[in-house]
């Protein structure tokens, strides 16, 4: 059987990984677990994975072209998430290291916190709570419907196409900005649709703006000064993508002269993701520590998937999720471990 190393620390395993996934691995293998509190990187990581032939990361462990040099009997890097930009993976194909990704099983959990933070900005929901928990006087300002505005998602993927569902049958008229894909048009006698157009036009027509775009090298600031600057005025932003695709001076510029309404954010450029915290804790935004995808169906689905790569693997099969499978010339010595 192999030796595993998962990365998780004993926080993340709880909110991440999970008993029932654990117990899957360890039906596959000897597992090691990182007792530590800190991410793994570099010579730590070295040192931690040291003899096994497989790895099970969360998406804070970086796995760099030393860290493979020094790894000589690890065969298998899987990726308990979908992002693997900390992950050298050229390193590991030279190596002869197999990287392995999760599928995004969190499409309904980020959706589900997308509708809510669009209501939150709509209602001012957060800010009576916090007013009312410090003691001070809450506000009473009148409310926007969702139902008659117009909803703009950048990014058609999984997600972005259960949340203009959700738009949809809210009454929201919604719009679609994504060049990789052809958003299906209505047939006669159908429900509404979204409509696709262009980035600019979705940005001059929305109420709300919802980015859910990759992280690319081609989507890096996507929304820079002059995109804010194309919103409507009073126009709300969300972002429950990656904090790269933001310029987050630009982003400030326009919550404090007043251009924006309203900003959700679930990311940002913080480590692990996170909500920076000089805009997090501005007064138009709505920031929460990257948990739109954290349920238990979302996080069980990546964990136990993991589980399922590893067993394929074991039993001489090749994972959906596998990234360089054509390179990956150690398996045979994990097979046989």
């Amino acid at each position: 059987m192999p030796a595993i190393f998962l990365s998780f620390d004993p926080a993340a395993r709880a909110n991440y990984y999970g008993d029932k996934a654990l117990a899957g691995l360890r039906a596959l293998g000897e597992v090691r677990l990182h007792e530590g509190s800190e991410a793994l990187e570099g010579a730590a990581l070295t040192e931690a994975a040291r003899g096994c032939q497989v790895v099970v990361s969360d998406r804070r462990t970086a796995a760099s072209a030393a860290f493979f040099a020094a790894s000589p009997e690890l065969a298998v890097f899987q990726r308990c998430a979908v992002d693997i930009r900390n992950i050298d993976v050229e390193a590991a194909s030279v190596h002869g290291v197999l990287i392995t990704r999760a599928s995004a099983g969190f499409g309904n959990a980020v959706a589900e916190w997308v509708l809510g933070a669009l209501i939150d900005l709509a209602r001012g929901l957060s800010e009576s709570v916090h007013a009312y928990r410090t003691g001070t006087t809450a506000r009473i300002a009148m409310g926007r419907e969702l139902r008659g505005s117009t909803l703009g998602v950048i990014g058609y993927g999984h997600i972005g196409q259960r949340v203009c569902g959700l738009g949809l049958a809210l009454g929201m008229r919604v719009l679609v900005a994504d060049p990789q894909v052809q958003v299906p048009e209505a047939a006669p006698g159908q429900a509404p649709a979204p409509e696709q157009t262009s980035l600019d036009a979705l940005l001059a027509a929305a109420d709300h703006v919802v980015c859910l775009a990759p992280a690319l090298p081609g989507t890096e600031n996507l929304m820079d000064a002059r995109r804010f600057a194309r919103m409507k005025r009073g126009a709300v932003f969300v972002n429950a993508s990656r904090g790269n695709l933001v310029d987050e001076v630009a982003l400030l510029h326009s919550l404090d002269s007043g251009h924006l309404g309203g900003c959700a954010l679930d990311v940002g450029r913080a480590p692990d993701q996170m909500p920076s915290p000089a805009l997090a804790r501005h007064a138009r935004v709505i920031a929460t520590p990257h948990i739109g995808g954290l349920t238990l169906p979302a996080v069980e689905h990546q964990a136990l998937e993991t589980v399922a790569q590893l067993a394929e693997l074991l039993r001489g099969g090749m994972p959906a999720g596998a990234v360089n499978a054509e390179r990956a010339t150690r398996l045979a010595a994990l097979r046989t471990a």
